[in-house]
């Protein structure tokens, strides 16, 4: 087994946790199929965001909050608030609840062990950073001890300052330190056109278009740009799909939501399911 194909980092957001949350019992099909992912000999990075729980804390403090392509301006005076949401209640609450169905979990940050180091992403959305891979080797101690790592997409930089990172930008730096396979997970099956039927496959030249035609939008664009940058630099497909199709990977290797190949890889046209 090589060591792509036995790591495997997924994403996930704030409606994950409003699935979460809403779950009796404690049984997301999710951190079922991780666990099944586990006793198959994978080790797996879960990375998360929270928008949604960001923007309700915001609001309920009267702070204003806005995105521009997907990508939520946080001044810095912002970050107590989001920090507290992403690396205290969420983060924690997703350890609490991976434990109660037996998953030894740790939670931390892109932060913790020089996992990466941010850099400013424009000085227009304030404390937004991107993430640069650093240094591999606390995750990798958490594998050795079997246990999941659970990380928040908060990050620091070379003087100390916290930033509010794009989830999928986290992903993606932990699968490229890792050289694992990235799986961008949501309640959605995978990228649709405008018949809102999902494509199998897509290109980069077919998901500019997208975007250009309004069919793409929001916070899709940053995924599947991201996903598609990811896909070059690991020389391997990322997925773009529902946490609900997990289990498909879990059983048999079937893959599921929408392919990013890279740009040498991809076909001519996306085939559709």
């Amino acid at each position: 087994m090589s060591e792509q194909t036995s790591i495997i980092v997924i994403k996930v957001g704030g409606r994950f946790f409003d699935e979460l949350l809403a779950v009796d019992g404690n049984k997301h099909p999710l951190l079922s199929a991780i666990k099944a992912l586990q006793s198959r000999g994978k080790q797996v990075v879960l990375v998360h965001g929270g928008g949604d729980q960001v923007q309700a804390q915001l609001k309920a403090l009267n702070m204003h909050s806005e995105k521009i392509d997907g990508l939520r301006v946080t001044p810095f005076s912002h970050m107590p608030v989001v920090a507290g949401v992403l690396c205290g209640y969420l983060n924690k609450t997703l350890v609490a609840r991976s434990a109660s169905i037996g998953l030894k979990s740790v939670g931390i940050s892109l932060a913790d062990g020089n996992i990466a180091e941010c850099v400013q992403v424009s000085q227009h959305l304030g404390a937004v950073g991107r993430p640069i891979a650093k240094d591999a080797a606390l995750l990798k101690q958490l594998f050795n001890n079997n246990m999941l790592p659970i990380v928040a997409s908060i990050g620091t930089d070379k003087t100390g300052n916290l930033y509010n990172v794009n989830a999928d930008h986290a992903a993606i730096c932990i699968a490229q330190l890792l050289n694992a396979k990235l799986l961008l997970l949501s309640d959605v099956s995978g990228v649709l056109n405008s018949d809102k039927i999902k494509l199998a496959q897509l290109n980069a030249k077919q998901a500019q278009q997208m975007i250009d035609d309004k069919i793409i939008t929001d916070g899709m664009i940053v995924k599947v740009l991201a996903a598609q940058d990811s896909a070059d630099l690991l020389g391997s497909a990322v997925t773009i799909g529902s946490w609900n199709d997990l289990s498909a990977m879990t059983e048999n290797d079937t893959v599921f939501g929408t392919q990013i190949f890279p740009r040498a890889e991809a076909g001519a046209n996306p085939h559709m399911q």
